[in-house]
């Protein structure tokens, strides 16, 4: 059966409580469903704030499939749980072609990141179309590869800002997509674990010099997968101060709550 984000049950705090792995902040959450223009259905998830107005748009693009990568990510789904609520941000979360979450699977099968373009450029024209402003993309380690990739050419390019990188391997992208980005001056944010298994920061540095404007930022302690609360928050304030215009004002999104919270399932 489909996840369905409307069964989250929520309730009063009765003060304010601490914001763990599960917790559900209060937002407007629908599945959605994206139309890639070679014929596949991508399924998903938008969260947006309940009121007021959004402040940046995340299109997130998930790990690798093939190794256990899909919308659910946990960084992805605590910036879907938190985002929409702490910082007025709206997320969109999707499965690329062939992968499946508990919303559902995404037609098609894995195209070791080839087909994968006409995934991104859907997930794009679905936050234009929707009218979401300041869209940021943000990859998590295959999903890097997408951003680097196709970000920076079009159609894709002149509908985002810049973009937020978790953990690039620097695999399937090449030097030529970073000099495509270093052309299009566009921001490029890269958080490197310092203990990752692929890409450590004083080589991911040497590799992202071809792209001036980008900024790489070591991250002490952390692992590719950036396991434990502790890098997931890391993650989400380095992510806030990147799209937002005041960031998070020097101190971090909050750690707690007090008001309507559920929790997520299992």
């Amino acid at each position: 059966m489909t996840f369905d984000p409307a069964s989250y049950e929520f309730s009063q705090s009765t003060g304010p409580a601490p914001i763990r792995a599960a917790t559900v902040l209060p937002a407007r959450r629908e599945n959605v469903e994206l139309q890639t223009e070679d014929g596949h259905t991508l399924v998903g998830e938008l969260a947006l704030p309940e009121s007021g107005h959004v402040k940046a748009t995340l299109i997130t693009l998930h790990p690798l499939p093939t190794h256990g990568g899909f919308m659910d990510s946990h960084v992805y789904r605590k910036a879907s749980y938190r985002l929409p609520a702490l910082a007025g941000i709206a997320v969109l979360r999707f499965n690329t072609r062939g992968t499946e979450s508990p919303r559902g699977t995404s037609t098609g099968a894995f195209e070791e990141g080839v087909g994968e373009r006409h995934d991104v450029e859907a997930a794009v024209r679905f936050t234009v179309e929707r009218g979401l402003p300041n869209r940021w993309l943000v990859g998590w380690s295959f999903g890097t590869e997408l951003a680097l990739m196709y970000g920076a050419t079009e159609p894709v390019a002149s509908q985002i800002e810049g973009a937020v990188l978790l953990s690039p391997p620097l695999h399937r992208a090449k030097d030529a997509h970073l000099l495509q980005w270093a052309q299009s001056g566009k921001p490029l944010k890269v958080l490197v674990p310092e203990h990752d298994d692929y890409l450590q920061p004083e080589a991911a540095a040497g590799r992202f010099s071809l792209v001036p404007q980008a900024r790489v930022v070591g991250v002490k302690g952390a692992k590719h997968l950036w396991v434990g609360e502790k890098y997931a928050g890391r993650v989400l304030n380095e992510i806030v101060e990147e799209v937002t215009e005041a960031g998070t004002g020097g101190t971090g999104l909050p750690q707690e709550w007090d008001g309507p919270v559920a929790t997520a399932p299992a």
